[in-house]
């Protein structure tokens, strides 16, 4: 009989840092400087918006010519890749994008809810 232990699960990458690294990387590699490069990283996010109506549509097999052509776990990643956008675009605006989401989330959190009809 052998020992099995679930091999150790690494920790998560810290998000603000990790945002900060993906920004740095993508300015780098910016083919288009200034506005235009920041207007479109934004832009960016309506095109991670389509891919997952793309993976819904495909999980639900609604496209008769392609039927079930994705998966949920694609859903799951496409909407993983818009949070990613969003606060990589939000990090172009400003470099205090972490305090500017912590403020707006806490303001969202702390909106009273109106009661379903």
């Amino acid at each position: 009989m052998t020992d099995q232990h679930p091999a150790p699960v690494p920790a998560p990458a810290p998000l603000w840092p990790t945002v900060d690294e993906l920004f740095s990387r993508l300015e780098a590699a910016q083919p288009r400087p200034g506005q235009e490069g920041l207007l479109l990283r934004i832009l960016k996010l309506s095109e991670e918006v389509g891919e997952v109506a793309e993976a819904v549509i495909g999980a639900t097999g609604q496209n008769p010519r392609k039927g079930v052509s994705h998966s949920w776990d694609d859903v799951q990643a496409e909407l993983c890749d818009v949070a990613i956008t969003a606060l990589i675009a939000l990090r172009s605006l400003t470099p205090e994008a972490r305090d500017v989401f912590e403020r707006h989330l806490k303001g969202v959190r702390d909106r009273p809810m109106k009661p379903s009809v």
